[in-house]
C-alpha cells in the first residue's frame, strides 16, 4: 500500500487494535457469538480500521469492509460445525 497522506492521532492505531481485540470472537465466546450477524459485522469492520490505520494494504481492508457489510444485510450466515 502507498504511504497514506491521512495524517492519524498518535493514539488512533492503538486505539482500533484494541477495539478490534475486544470485538473479536475467540475460544471462549465463538459458539454463544459465531452467528449473531451484527457481531461479526463490527468484528470484520474494526479489523478493517485497525489495517487502514497502520498502513495496512488497500485490498485487505477492502475485503474486511465487504463481508463486514455482508454480515451486516444478512447475506451471510455461520454455517454451523461440520457433521462427522
Amino acid at each position: 500500500m502507498a504511504p497514506s497522506s491521512a495524517s492519524w492521532p498518535d493514539t488512533a492505531p492503538e486505539l482500533a487494535r484494541t477495539l478490534h481485540r475486544q470485538l473479536s470472537l475467540n475460544d471462549r465466546n465463538w459458539h454463544q457469538l459465531k452467528t449473531d450477524p451484527d457481531r461479526r459485522a463490527a468484528e470484520l469492520l474494526a479489523g478493517a480500521l485497525a489495517q487502514l490505520l497502520q498502513g495496512g494494504q488497500r485490498e485487505d481492508v477492502d475485503a474486511l469492509v465487504c463481508q463486514g457489510l455482508r454480515w451486516l444485510r444478512r447475506e451471510l450466515k455461520d454455517p454451523g460445525c461440520p457433521h462427522r
